[in-house]
């Protein structure tokens, strides 16, 4: 199985390499048959080759079987046409990638901002909505009209809300059975009442699933006063990208936070947080994010592609990176232990030990 990482820019590298020592780990006690590649994206592929994006490098990404993405820094890039393309919003509009999986659950030994104990999913649309690089076919969703006028375009289609719908009903059925539909239809009557028609059809077709809708300023303060409601989250693009950040935060750290990018036969990993360049080079960032996305797309590779060992060693990266968390004495820095980005990840890997080889 070909797994490619990407490591991409700031502190992209290092917790790209944690993340590797841990799956070199797993495909050694999980016998995984993995074989791993590296593509350069980013600020060095700019300097490379022009372009933080270059053609062979999608090239690559498209033949793997998974795809593992470290941040990168798109703010900081050029311009498009001076090869300035965000790896990310390609990547997920280029293979399809429609849903983004955000899980936000508190972990014991860490203290949550609300104080409550709540464990959620936030399904967001991926490959449309307000962001301007993927709701056209070709140029920019965004417009400048004149010096004083700029201009921005929402795309909603019945397909990909249909797409997004199905996987969060489909994730509730493996959870507590519990969907919300997050919009702004009072404002925006077509494009989010389309999205909400597309729910509330997948919802007639899964009677046993409690369906119900919230406004987003409405599910922003739910979010805070009881996150314990929540179940699954299923919203636009846009929505979705904050208040997964929102729930992330408030079960303890945004740098504790996977996500998973999935179609229906590619699926990639990828940190919820940014490259954080000022702490790169340093040893000390967090790499828990990246690992946790990294067990995500194993679970999903063991049920795509019908592979038990996948989807177990998945589960049990998850459980080793719980475990190294809830104990004090291995954790990074900014949980308020000691170890550096290497050590946590080989506190990760020891964690494998302890599991069984199978399910």
């Amino acid at each position: 199985m070909k797994v490619a990482f990407m490591p991409g820019d700031g502190i992209g590298p290092e917790i790209s390499a944690a993340t590797r020592l841990v799956l070199d780990a797993a495909d050694r006690h999980f016998d995984l048959g993995f074989a791993f590649s590296e593509i350069e994206i980013g600020f060095a592929a700019l300097r490379n080759q022009g372009s933080t994006l270059p053609d062979a490098a999608f090239a690559q990404a498209r033949e793997a079987d998974a795809l593992i993405l470290g941040p990168v820094s798109h703010l900081d890039y050029p311009a498009r046409e001076e090869g300035g393309l965000n790896p990310s919003g390609e990547l997920r509009k280029r293979l399809d990638l429609y849903a983004n999986i955000r899980p936000a659950a508190t972990r014991k030994g860490l203290k949550s901002a609300t104080g409550a104990a709540f464990d959620l999913v936030i399904y967001r649309e991926n490959t449309e909505g307000f962001y301007a690089d993927r709701c056209m076919h070709t140029g920019s969703g965004e417009l400048q009209v004149t010096a004083d006028v700029a201009l921005a375009m929402r795309r909603i289609t019945r397909h990909a809300s249909m797409r997004i719908a199905e996987a969060a009903f489909a994730g509730a059925m493996q959870r507590r059975k519990k969907v919300t539909a997050v919009h702004k239809q009072n404002v925006l009557k077509v494009t989010d009442g389309l999205f909400l028609s597309c729910c509330r059809e997948v919802a007639a077709r899964h009677p046993e699933v409690v369906y119900d809708e919230l406004i987003v300023d409405a599910a922003c303060a739910h979010l805070v006063r009881r996150p314990e409601a929540f179940d699954v989250v299923c919203t636009t693009n846009m929505f979705g990208d904050i208040l997964s950040d929102l729930a992330s935060e408030l079960s303890g750290s945004l740098g504790l936070a996977a996500s998973l990018n999935a179609g229906d036969g590619m699926a990639m990993a990828q940190a919820q947080h940014g490259s954080a360049p000022d702490i790169a080079g340093k040893g000390i960032a967090n790499p828990a994010s990246l690992i946790g996305s990294s067990g995500m797309l194993l679970e999903w590779l063991g049920a795509n592609r019908r592979r038990a060992d996948l989807a177990h060693a998945g589960r049990a990266i998850l459980h080793a990176l719980d475990t190294t968390i809830a104990n004090p004495s291995t954790r990074t820095r900014d949980l308020g232990g000691n170890l550096d980005t290497r050590g946590f990840a080989q506190a990760v890997a020891e964690g494998l030990r302890d599991l069984p080889p199978s399910a």
